[in-house]
């Protein structure tokens, strides 16, 4: 299958790094015009160059905007008014016991996890139907089906996610739009690198063996016994954002190794 999505310009959230760099990436080698947004301004350009070096002939360009406020999100529609595929990929995660998660970090997690892609969605999604081609796409997690004992906060936002993404799909009935969630299960990102390799240090084990033994002991059912690749979790996103995806709509499309123990 050779994916095309020439003409097409796709908006990817928090692409600066992590998996919303690699689906930026992949999108790029389509022939898609990818907006690459974070934050920070050096972060983005850094992740056009890297991009463009990786993907010759890539079409890339770049919006520096805070999505986790209206502000933010506002100023990022100004920059760019229309897209056809848009990826809501902005997101946090941090362990933590319930009973030591406050107040605001619940609104924090709650603002940048899931009002960005509310707000994103209700901007582009109605030229999307008026012009009868979209794709929008939420990032959740397996965290959403599974709700992690270590961070419930993270889990609720990624269930959110999924809720949003079947009610935004059914205002698609009768179009060539579509609205899917993707579900990645422990994927090696920086942030998640980071993460294991302070694992690694407080164990005294090296970096393989705390992310070995991360999956066995806190994803016990992971069929791979293994995090994914950031690329193994952008073919996904690619997939289900191209034309040849034309009846997925609707779909939590679990993408995390077999962790999740059910058949639907």
């Amino acid at each position: 299958m050779k994916i095309d999505l020439t003409g097409k310009t796709a908006l990817v959230t928090g692409s600066t790094a992590g998996i919303g760099h690699a689906i930026a990436r992949g999108l790029a080698a389509t022939g898609a015009q990818v907006v690459v947004n974070g934050r920070n301004q050096g972060k983005v350009d850094a992740a056009i160059a890297a991009i463009t070096k990786a993907v010759p002939g890539a079409k890339v360009k770049g919006v520096a905007a805070d999505v986790s406020t209206a502000e933010g999100c506002n100023a990022l529609v100004s920059a760019l008014p229309e897209v056809d595929i848009l990826i809501n990929n902005a997101g946090i995660f941090e362990p933590k016991g319930f009973f030591d998660i406050p107040d605001e970090d619940w609104t924090r997690f709650f603002e940048v996890n899931v009002m960005s892609g509310i707000r994103l969605s209700r901007a582009y999604m109605q030229g999307m139907l008026k012009r009868n081609w979209g794709r929008i796409v939420f990032i959740s997690s397996e965290s959403g089906l599974n709700i992690p004992g270590e961070m419930i906060h993270y889990g609720m936002t990624k269930t959110a996610q999924l809720a949003i993404s079947r009610g935004l799909a059914e205002l698609t009935k009768g179009t060539a739009v579509t609205v899917n969630s993707v579900l990645p299960g422990p994927t090696m990102s920086e942030g998640v690198e980071t993460f294991v390799k302070d694992l690694a240090k407080q164990n005294g084990q090296s970096v393989e063996e705390a992310a070995s033994n991360f999956v066995k002991q806190h994803r016990l059912t992971s069929l791979i016994q293994r995090f994914a690749t950031v690329e193994e979790i952008a073919n996904m996103v690619v997939y289900v954002s191209s034309k040849e995806a034309a009846v997925t709509n609707g779909a939590a499309l679990r993408a995390e190794g077999g962790i999740v123990q059910t058949i639907a």
